[in-house]
């Protein structure tokens, strides 16, 4: 599947387009308005209410100094088309989604750029069901947005909406995290990184409620800081800590708690793939793995393929980006996917990843095999992979061009079975990335990589 079509992102915006991959982002203030903001909320509550008698709508966001801003400004949209608003305050990106559909509102909105830099901000949107909206919705969304926003009714006096603070609706959340580990984290001791974002406010209560030993880096809720230098974007500190304090794991969050890397006793990075290889793996045993397929992107290690061989279970890839993952999770029934980035979905629980929720599913394996993290981490024998990054002048046209897809053709020949080129343009620099992936050393993989890249830039140029 094609990557969504375009964009806000840290350098204009697109003619006539709002939506990303994931959501609208853009730099606070300057992309992404607080009229941008209003906007969207009125025409978000208008098309996602109308079908209601009263259209709630949840409100949450990460500790962006721009959170506040954005969030005042879309609780003005929503309530002046007639919406009713429930504010959470800082809250994660899948506690909303989780939320939106457990407090049956008609929509949940997340004011967060997830682990990009702290100038930055987006809003993500949920349907009732606590699903990313489809492409047809934001396609009306931005029609109306470029069109005439003021085309949206202005109700007046009680068909005004209203806005209130619920300080409640968290615990719902906690609840269900809890709910969802069978297991007893006695006796962990755990370092984790909340990366002065969302995970703040909940990590340190929902971990130590279950038993865990807790230390915690990074907890400030402070916008000033969130993501920079730490959390699962920089795991530098978390790895320090682990190893000076003789944890048996440490968990690191980014800024909206979507993603989760680990670290194992040793110091060493337990990444997205690890995560759901050994998940597969639990889960395909104690029959839990639904249709025994894992679905993972272009962009997770090969050696999960080669597990799978072993365990006897699939992996289906797609494209980049989580709702790649969770589209052809629903499509073919499948209940765990995920990225290498730390985005992992467990569909018997959420609608989204939730870094939070990921935690828990791992630490439970941990704990019912009683193993370190390192020894568990040895069942996905990674493949070397080499990246190469190469400037063009067009990024049109190379998918079939023949020259380059005879390049291409001859250098898979040589990697062998488990052998890949995967080939990327990039979605917001005149650049393509040139990934290579096999069984060899990485020397030879790095040369094989230089010799595609160099048709492509030279076909493209």
């Amino acid at each position: 599947m094609e990557a969504k079509k375009a964009k806000i992102y840290g350098g204009g915006m697109l003619l006539g387009k709002l939506f990303g991959t994931d959501g609208i982002r853009g730099v606070a203030n300057r992309e992404l308005t607080p009229e941008l903001a209003f906007n969207i909320g009125r025409i978000a509550a208008w098309l996602l209410g109308r079908d209601y008698k009263n259209p709630v709508f949840l409100i949450g966001r990460d500790t962006r100094l721009s959170g506040s801003m954005i969030e005042g400004s879309l609780t003005a949209g929503i309530t002046s088309a007639g919406g009713t608003v429930r504010i959470l305050g800082v809250a994660s990106t899948p506690a909303v989604a989780y939320l939106t559909r457990d407090l049956e509102a008609c929509a949940g909105i997340v004011i967060s750029a997830s682990h990009n830099p702290i100038e930055d901000n987006g809003l993500k949107i949920f349907n009732s069901s606590g699903f990313k909206l489809s492409d047809s919705l934001e396609d009306q969304i931005e029609e109306i947005y470029f069109k005439n926003p003021d085309s949206v009714p202005r109700p007046e006096g009680p068909g005004l909406g209203q806005a209130a603070i619920d300080k409640e609706a968290l615990q719902k959340y906690l609840a269900h995290l809890k709910g969802s580990c069978s297991a007893s984290l006695e006796g962990l001791s755990l370092v984790v990184d909340c990366a002065h974002g969302a995970a703040c406010r909940v990590a340190g209560e929902l971990l130590q409620s279950l038993g865990a030993a807790v230390k915690l880096l990074h907890d400030d809720p402070d916008g000033n800081l969130i993501n920079v230098n730490c959390g699962a974007t920089d795991t530098s500190d978390l790895q320090r800590e682990v190893l000076e304090s003789g944890a048996l794991v440490g968990l690191a969050f980014d800024g909206d708690a979507d993603r989760l890397i680990a670290v194992d006793e040793k110091g060493a990075i337990f990444d997205g793939d690890a995560v759901m290889a050994l998940c597969a793996v639990d889960m395909a045993e104690k029959g839990l793995l639904k249709n025994n397929t894992l679905v993972a992107t272009v962009m997770s290690n090969g050696g999960l393929d080669i597990l799978a061989e072993k365990k006897g279970f699939k992996v289906i890839r797609t494209s980049v980006g989580d709702r790649y993952v969770l589209e052809k999770m629903i499509e073919g029934n499948y209940n765990l996917g995920g990225e290498q980035s730390g985005h992992v979905i467990f569909s018997d629980f959420a609608t989204t990843g939730d870094g939070l929720l990921t935690a828990l599913q791992l630490l439970e394996v941990v704990q019912e095999r009683q193993q370190p993290l390192s020894e568990l981490g040895s069942l996905i024998e990674r493949l070397p992979q080499v990246l190469v990054n190469r400037k063009v002048a067009t990024k049109e046209g190379w998918s079939d061009n023949p020259k380059i897809r005879a390049a291409i053709d001859k250098v898979e020949k040589e990697l062998g079975r488990h052998g890949r080129v995967l080939v990327r343009p990039s979605g917001t620099e005149p650049k393509f990335r040139v990934m290579l992936e096999a069984d060899l050393p990485e020397d030879k993989l790095q040369e094989y990589a230089e010799t595609v890249a160099e048709v492509i830039v030279k076909e493209q140029s």
